[in-house]
């Protein structure tokens, strides 16, 4: 019962949060340094779930080896996101490296 009680607590901030700011619209204006600060919110939340899964895909100890298909994929991503700045790209060399990477490397 405490989890239903957790979650729905959670959806209703969530969705007063949300309401609020179609609720108040152009009045409700950020300082710049917010607005900036969520800018950054995007990249934060894709790394946090990101990281993790590729560094302990197993979710034991982090797996910091070549064996180690989703590290090999998300480096190889980093590498052409730097270089190319393209994020279509960037997510195909990821999944084609980290499927080519398990199927012929790892096994």
């Amino acid at each position: 019962m405490n989890y239903v009680i957790l979650i729905l607590g959670m959806a209703v901030i969530t969705l007063l949060v949300r309401a609020s700011v179609f609720v108040l619209g152009e009045r409700a204006a950020f300082p710049p340094l917010v607005r900036t600060a969520l800018s950054f919110v995007p990249v934060t939340v894709l790394t946090a779930i990101i990281v993790p899964m590729a560094v302990a895909p197993h979710g034991g100890a982090a797996e910091l080896t070549w064996r180690n298909p989703q590290l090999v994929g998300a480096l190889a991503a980093c590498g052409v996101s730097a270089l190319t700045r393209r994020p279509l790209l960037t997510i195909a060399v990821g999944l084609v490296v980290f499927f080519v990477w398990q199927g012929f490397v790892v096994h």
